[in-house]
């Protein structure tokens, strides 16, 4: 969708998940996408290094968030929520749905 303007529908993977939950680490990025781990873990050293992502590790995962003092933070979140608008209304629920601890054994789906 906006992958000619930051570069790489990586890139793009990338923000607009993290917009979407609030913090994200690599191979959940990858495995929501179904793609590869690689390419993920590099945009997010990229972003970090640029400043437009901060991270903290969890245990054994590194977790990445927005860098709050990152100068276009506003417009940069602007223009994902206008990106996400446009992806499909299946993808934008799945996107937005941020399950933050495990299911009880034996509760149905």
């Amino acid at each position: 969708m906006i992958e000619v303007i930051p570069g790489s529908k990586n890139v793009e993977r990338v923000l607009i998940y993290i917009y979407g939950r609030v913090e994200g680490y690599a191979r959940e990025i990858a495995r929501f996408y179904e793609t590869d781990l690689l390419p993920i873990q590099k945009q997010l050293d990229n972003l970090e290094a640029g400043g437009v992502l901060v991270s903290r590790e969890v245990g054994k995962t590194r977790l990445y968030v927005f860098n709050p003092r990152y100068s276009f933070l506003n417009e940069l979140q602007a223009l994902l929520e206008k990106a996400l608008s446009f992806y499909p209304q299946k993808e934008q629920d799945e996107l937005m749905m941020n399950r933050s601890r495990p299911r009880a054994r034996g509760k149905a789906l």
